[in-house]
Protein backbone atom coordinates (compact mmCIF):
# COMPACT_ATOMS: atom_id res chain seq x y z
CA UNK A 1 0.00 0.00 0.00
CA UNK A 2 1.26 3.49 -0.88
CA UNK A 3 1.72 5.49 2.32
CA UNK A 4 2.80 8.71 0.62
CA UNK A 5 -0.85 9.52 -0.22
CA UNK A 6 -2.87 7.92 2.59
CA UNK A 7 -6.25 9.51 1.79
CA UNK A 8 -6.51 9.07 -1.97
CA UNK A 9 -10.20 8.08 -1.85
CA UNK A 10 -11.00 11.34 -0.06
CA UNK A 11 -8.99 13.29 -2.67
CA UNK A 12 -10.93 11.67 -5.52
CA UNK A 13 -14.28 12.15 -3.78
CA UNK A 14 -13.49 15.81 -3.22
CA UNK A 15 -12.33 16.28 -6.82
CA UNK A 16 -15.49 14.61 -8.10
CA UNK A 17 -17.63 16.83 -5.89
CA UNK A 18 -15.87 19.98 -7.07
CA UNK A 19 -15.16 19.24 -10.72
CA UNK A 20 -17.38 16.44 -12.06
CA UNK A 21 -19.93 18.77 -13.67
CA UNK A 22 -17.19 20.87 -15.25
CA UNK A 23 -15.45 17.82 -16.75
CA UNK A 24 -18.76 16.48 -18.11
CA UNK A 25 -19.66 19.85 -19.65
CA UNK A 26 -16.24 20.16 -21.23
CA UNK A 27 -16.46 16.66 -22.69
CA UNK A 28 -19.96 17.38 -23.99
CA UNK A 29 -18.74 20.55 -25.72
CA UNK A 30 -16.15 18.48 -27.55
CA UNK A 31 -17.93 15.21 -28.19
CA UNK A 32 -21.73 15.54 -27.88
CA UNK A 33 -21.95 11.76 -27.52
CA UNK A 34 -23.19 10.36 -24.22
CA UNK A 35 -21.10 7.22 -24.47
CA UNK A 36 -17.93 9.11 -25.33
CA UNK A 37 -18.53 11.67 -22.58
CA UNK A 38 -18.93 8.88 -20.00
CA UNK A 39 -15.78 7.11 -21.22
CA UNK A 40 -13.61 10.23 -21.16
CA UNK A 41 -15.03 11.28 -17.79
CA UNK A 42 -13.96 7.95 -16.29
CA UNK A 43 -10.54 8.11 -17.92
CA UNK A 44 -9.88 11.63 -16.61
CA UNK A 45 -10.66 10.70 -13.01
CA UNK A 46 -8.74 7.42 -13.33
CA UNK A 47 -5.70 9.48 -14.40
CA UNK A 48 -6.28 11.68 -11.36
CA UNK A 49 -6.37 8.60 -9.13
CA UNK A 50 -3.06 7.42 -10.64
CA UNK A 51 -1.36 10.78 -10.23
CA UNK A 52 1.43 10.72 -7.64
CA UNK A 53 2.25 14.42 -7.43
CA UNK A 54 0.03 16.63 -5.27
CA UNK A 55 -1.43 19.80 -6.74
CA UNK A 56 -0.28 23.25 -5.68
CA UNK A 57 -3.88 24.45 -5.25
CA UNK A 58 -7.50 23.77 -6.20
CA UNK A 59 -7.03 25.96 -9.29
CA UNK A 60 -4.00 23.89 -10.33
CA UNK A 61 -6.08 20.72 -9.97
CA UNK A 62 -8.95 22.23 -11.99
CA UNK A 63 -6.59 23.39 -14.76
CA UNK A 64 -4.98 19.93 -14.85
CA UNK A 65 -8.39 18.26 -15.17
CA UNK A 66 -9.37 20.63 -18.00
CA UNK A 67 -6.12 19.92 -19.83
CA UNK A 68 -6.38 16.15 -19.46
CA UNK A 69 -10.07 16.12 -20.46
CA UNK A 70 -9.56 18.36 -23.50
CA UNK A 71 -6.53 16.38 -24.69
CA UNK A 72 -8.38 13.09 -24.30
CA UNK A 73 -11.42 14.50 -26.14
CA UNK A 74 -9.19 15.71 -28.98
CA UNK A 75 -7.61 12.25 -29.21
CA UNK A 76 -11.09 10.71 -29.41
CA UNK A 77 -12.17 13.12 -32.13
CA UNK A 78 -9.07 12.28 -34.19
CA UNK A 79 -9.45 8.53 -33.75
CA UNK A 80 -9.87 6.32 -36.80
CA UNK A 81 -12.92 4.62 -35.30
CA UNK A 82 -14.80 7.86 -34.68
CA UNK A 83 -14.09 9.17 -38.17
CA UNK A 84 -15.55 5.99 -39.73
CA UNK A 85 -18.64 5.58 -37.54
CA UNK A 86 -21.85 7.57 -37.74
CA UNK A 87 -22.56 8.77 -34.21
CA UNK A 88 -26.25 8.32 -33.56
CA UNK A 89 -25.92 8.61 -29.79
CA UNK A 90 -26.18 12.40 -29.72
CA UNK A 91 -26.94 13.89 -26.32
CA UNK A 92 -29.75 16.38 -26.11
CA UNK A 93 -29.41 19.05 -23.48
CA UNK A 94 -32.78 20.29 -22.26
CA UNK A 95 -33.11 23.96 -21.48
CA UNK A 96 -36.02 25.85 -19.98
CA UNK A 97 -34.98 29.05 -21.72
CA UNK A 98 -35.07 28.81 -25.55
CA UNK A 99 -32.50 31.63 -25.82
CA UNK A 100 -29.99 29.65 -23.69
CA UNK A 101 -30.57 26.59 -25.87
CA UNK A 102 -29.97 28.66 -29.01
CA UNK A 103 -26.73 30.07 -27.57
CA UNK A 104 -25.50 26.58 -26.60
CA UNK A 105 -26.25 25.27 -30.10
CA UNK A 106 -24.25 28.14 -31.58
CA UNK A 107 -21.34 27.49 -29.20
CA UNK A 108 -21.36 23.79 -30.14
CA UNK A 109 -21.28 24.67 -33.83
CA UNK A 110 -18.11 26.79 -33.51
CA UNK A 111 -14.75 25.45 -34.74
CA UNK A 112 -12.95 23.71 -31.86
CA UNK A 113 -10.34 26.44 -31.30
CA UNK A 114 -13.15 28.96 -30.70
CA UNK A 115 -15.28 26.54 -28.72
CA UNK A 116 -12.38 26.01 -26.27
CA UNK A 117 -11.98 29.68 -25.41
CA UNK A 118 -15.73 30.38 -25.25
CA UNK A 119 -16.24 27.45 -22.90
CA UNK A 120 -13.32 28.30 -20.63
CA UNK A 121 -14.15 32.02 -20.51
CA UNK A 122 -17.94 32.06 -20.25
CA UNK A 123 -18.71 28.74 -18.59
CA UNK A 124 -15.66 28.33 -16.32
CA UNK A 125 -14.78 32.00 -15.77
CA UNK A 126 -11.12 31.87 -16.79
CA UNK A 127 -9.25 35.01 -17.81
CA UNK A 128 -7.23 35.18 -21.04
CA UNK A 129 -3.86 34.69 -19.27
CA UNK A 130 -5.26 31.64 -17.45
CA UNK A 131 -6.67 30.21 -20.68
CA UNK A 132 -3.33 30.76 -22.43
CA UNK A 133 -1.62 28.72 -19.74
CA UNK A 134 -4.23 25.92 -19.77
CA UNK A 135 -4.34 25.68 -23.56
CA UNK A 136 -0.58 26.26 -23.88
CA UNK A 137 -1.08 29.08 -26.37
CA UNK A 138 0.03 32.68 -26.68
CA UNK A 139 -2.25 35.21 -24.92
CA UNK A 140 -2.66 37.18 -28.15
CA UNK A 141 -3.89 34.02 -29.88
CA UNK A 142 -6.46 33.53 -27.12
CA UNK A 143 -7.62 37.15 -27.41
CA UNK A 144 -7.92 36.70 -31.17
CA UNK A 145 -9.87 33.43 -30.89
CA UNK A 146 -12.21 34.92 -28.30
CA UNK A 147 -12.83 37.99 -30.47
CA UNK A 148 -13.48 35.89 -33.59
CA UNK A 149 -15.76 33.53 -31.67
CA UNK A 150 -17.82 36.46 -30.42
CA UNK A 151 -18.13 37.84 -33.95
CA UNK A 152 -19.23 34.48 -35.35
CA UNK A 153 -21.74 34.05 -32.54
CA UNK A 154 -23.15 37.55 -33.01
CA UNK A 155 -23.72 36.87 -36.70
CA UNK A 156 -25.28 33.47 -36.02
CA UNK A 157 -27.52 34.90 -33.32
CA UNK A 158 -28.81 37.72 -35.47
CA UNK A 159 -26.28 40.53 -35.23
CA UNK A 160 -26.28 43.38 -32.74
CA UNK A 161 -30.04 43.62 -32.32
CA UNK A 162 -30.03 41.28 -29.30
CA UNK A 163 -27.87 41.33 -26.21
CA UNK A 164 -26.64 37.78 -25.66
CA UNK A 165 -24.11 38.76 -23.00
CA UNK A 166 -21.20 38.04 -25.27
Amino acid sequence: MDTSRPDVSHDISEALRKHADMVRRLCFVYLRSGTDVDDIFQEVFLKLLQRDTPFESDEHEKAWLIRVASNRCKDTIKSFWRSKVDLTDEMEVRWEDPEEKEILQVVLSLPQKYKDVVYLHYYEGYSVPEMAQILERNENTIYSHLHRAREIMRKMLGGNEHDYSL
